[in-house]
């Protein structure tokens, strides 16, 4: 037997082929809709997102503002963003950590370093503050109200400042000075004439100066001197003058080989009435001065050396702590002595080496060895 096989005409084959072709035509034409529905569909979405995640911020930085654009939504991703990086003394308005909305604002302050000197010790500090006040408050630094500070506390602060405390302290203290008494003189007709008695003894009273030491981190600059005080009165001594006529009678006189007198009396010089014990006849005087080298200003007789008061003398001819009258120079203290001082020789006491110096040499005075007491004018 044979085997029947049917054949294909070339006509089916060809009815096939364009069956398939229009198909393919038909559908094409729908994925290209659909594919450009798909398209911008995804471009209207992004658009969405993008227009939903995107923020104003509004940055300024050491007083510089800027407005920036940006889809993150922490602080510190924006500050990553804008490559801004801070420093631990740096201040910003916001947690780094905070969430960021539209609108927002953040502030960042730059710190800057001073230096400071105080208490004898210099501080670097990096501050964001805009006042010296402020600043050193940081530091955790008080000021006094007489405290130094440069420049002043309301200053405001720039980089690589300066900032120098002075600590002024002040202190009170007091002096004690004497003060000399007087010497007052009564009339008393029960002595003879020329003749005195103390009837009340004299004594010395005390004034209190106060003076401020104002003292700049510990070295004095000024004394002030803020008055004084009269802590104890001076009492005066006082002293009766005899009036009583005394009788005439012969003073008998012996003159020495010193030159001296050896007579007491009384004599009246420049107004002034006084008991003398004896005389000094052809005194030679000179000056001196605690300008000079060597000489101080204290006495043999502890004192200190006084203008118009000390004398240097030889100690046994007048006595030291006697008053003595000299013609032409007056009344004048037995206070010192010194090596060239000796017989009826005698220093006179000059502030000034020009004064003592212009003094010179005077010979032949007469000189009146009196005693303890300054006579004074009744």
């Amino acid at each position: 037997m044979g085997l029947f096989r049917n054949e294909e005409s070339h006509e089916s084959r060809s009815s096939s082929m364009s069956y398939a072709l229009r198909w393919q035509q038909e559908h094409l034409r729908q994925v290209a809709v659909v594919g450009a529905v798909a398209v911008a569909l995804i471009i209207v979405t992004l658009i969405w997102y993008f227009t939903q995640n995107s923020k104003q911020v509004h940055l300024v930085v050491d007083g510089q503002s800027q407005s920036i654009e940006t889809r993150h939504s922490l602080v510190n991703q924006v500050l990553e963003e804008q490559s801004i990086a801070l420093n631990p003394e740096d201040s910003i308005s916001v947690a780094l950590n905070s969430p960021i909305e539209d609108g927002d604002k953040i502030v960042i302050v730059r710190a800057v370093p001073v230096k400071v000197n105080v208490d004898g010790a210099t501080k670097l500090h990096f501050t964001t503050q805009k006042s010296v006040q402020k600043a050193i408050a940081e530091l955790g630094i008080t000021v006094d109200k007489d405290d130094k500070v440069t420049p002043a506390l309301d200053s405001k602060v720039e980089a690589n400042q300066e900032i120098q405390i002075v600590r002024v302290t002040k202190h009170t203290v007091q002096t004690k000075d004497v003060i000399p008494f007087t010497v007052v003189k009564t009339s008393d007709d029960t002595l003879l004439k020329g003749n005195t008695k103390v009837t009340s003894e004299g004594s010395e009273g005390v004034i209190v100066h106060n003076y401020e030491k104002v003292f700049e981190d510990g070295v004095l600059v000024s004394k002030i001197w803020l008055g004084k005080v009269v802590e104890k009165e001076a009492a005066p001594k006082v002293i009766a003058v005899g009036t009583k006529k005394p009788a005439v009678v012969a003073a008998a006189t012996i003159t020495r080989k010193d030159n001296s007198v050896n007579i007491s009396g009384v004599a009246t010089k420049g107004g002034v009435s006084f008991e003398y014990k004896k005389v000094l006849k052809n005194v030679t005087l000179t000056a001196y001065s605690s300008e000079e080298d060597g000489i101080g200003t204290r006495t043999a007789s502890g004192t200190r050396v006084t203008e118009g008061r000390t004398i240097a003398v030889d100690k046994s001819v007048v006595p030291l702590g006697w008053w003595v009258y000299i013609e032409g120079i007056g009344f004048r203290k037995a206070e010192d002595t010194g090596g060239a001082i000796k017989g009826n020789k005698m220093d006179v006491y000059y502030d000034s080496l020009k004064a003592a110096q212009n003094f010179g040499r005077k010979k032949g005075r007469t000189v009146y060895v009196i005693g303890p007491t300054k006579p004074e004018l009744n």
